[in-house]
């Protein structure tokens, strides 16, 4: 045995000894392990198993890929943002690095669009549509625990309730006034549509823990308690407005002018499949959801959802 193998068995054994573990067992074991494959770590068999159709429409597939492509982001974005909620003491530096690869993503799923968009062909599309209600993309538990990881409760509630709730507000009040709510739920009977009532089922209980859990930990609030010389790194300041306006305008409107291309295209405009009011629901103006407010200029903010707001300018 060489000098690197025997440092690499005392390391081996350092390791397995601090778990009380005995390090002749686990050499043992490599001696009987089948080699890795890139199908076996990846569950490639598994993963394209996971694509079953409602119709024998041929698009409906790139409906289903698209999302659960979109669903695979949303983890990797939500696995960023953790490394940020839970590190004590956070730096700029790498408060702005996991915020970057956040965007990126964002980025991919905003240029994404036009797979959806260009890749099925309309009257496939309003044909298996109908065989999906009331299931709707409004219903991603991950995308939810994106906004809640992103910034404070207040910048989430419909726009027409924020001036009556504040922190001390409990967390179930709150969450029947999130923005996305008004998607389903009639606010003068208090009813809501299957879309809401299904979602809420799956999920409800779950939400308001990660509420409460996100209440100190959401991006914005880390970002308000870093020390002054770290809050004023520019980097970080324009990695925080590039992910608000990518999320906030670029990926939303990419979203509503995506869905209306299918459900403006025929002589009778539809709702969507879960019949949402989904005009009010995702337009950024009617909103005006803004995850870092403090961050954009009086005008920034009299402006937000603008159309012609394509670009976000640095600091």
């Amino acid at each position: 045995m060489n000098e690197a193998q025997e440092k690499l068995v005392e390391r081996l054994t350092e390791k397995y000894t601090a778990i009380n573990q005995d390090v002749n067992v686990h050499l043992d074991g490599l001696v009987w392990a089948k080699q890795i494959t890139y199908w076996d770590y990846i569950q490639t068999e598994a993963l394209l198993g996971l694509q079953i159709q409602r119709t024998n429409l041929p698009d409906e597939m790139v409906f289903i890929m698209y999302h659960q492509i979109n669903e695979l982001l949303f983890k990797m974005i939500l696995w960023e943002m953790e490394q940020v909620a839970h590190t004590e003491n956070v730096t700029a530096p790498k408060f702005t690095k996991h915020l970057n690869r956040i965007s990126r993503y964002f980025d991919m799923l905003c240029s994404s669009f036009t797979i959806m968009g260009d890749g099925m062909d309309v009257d496939q599309y309003m044909k298996f549509r109908n065989a999906l209600t009331p299931a709707s993309g409004f219903q991603s538990a991950q995308y939810r625990l994106i906004e809640f990881g992103s910034t404070e409760l207040i910048n989430l509630i419909d726009f027409r309730f924020r001036a009556t709730i504040d922190r001390n507000t409990p967390y179930s009040h709150a969450y029947e006034h999130l923005y996305w709510q008004a998607a389903g739920k009639d606010y003068k009977t208090g009813k809501k549509s299957p879309l809401v009532q299904n979602f809420e089922n799956k999920y409800k209980n779950f939400f308001l823990q990660k509420m409460e859990e996100y209440n100190t930990l959401n991006l914005w609030t880390k970002y308000k308690a870093l020390p002054e010389i770290e809050k004023n790194n520019i980097d970080l300041k324009n990695a925080m407005r590039h992910y608000d306006h990518t999320v906030n305008i670029l990926w939303v409107m990419a979203h509503y002018k995506a869905a209306g291309k299918y459900l403006d295209s025929g002589p009778k405009k539809a709702e969507a499949t879960g019949g949402s009011n989904w005009h009010k629901y995702m337009h950024p103006q009617y909103q005006r959801r803004i995850f870092f407010p403090d961050l954009w200029s009086e005008e920034e903010l009299k402006n937000w959802g603008v159309d012609n707001l394509e670009g976000c300018k640095k600091l």
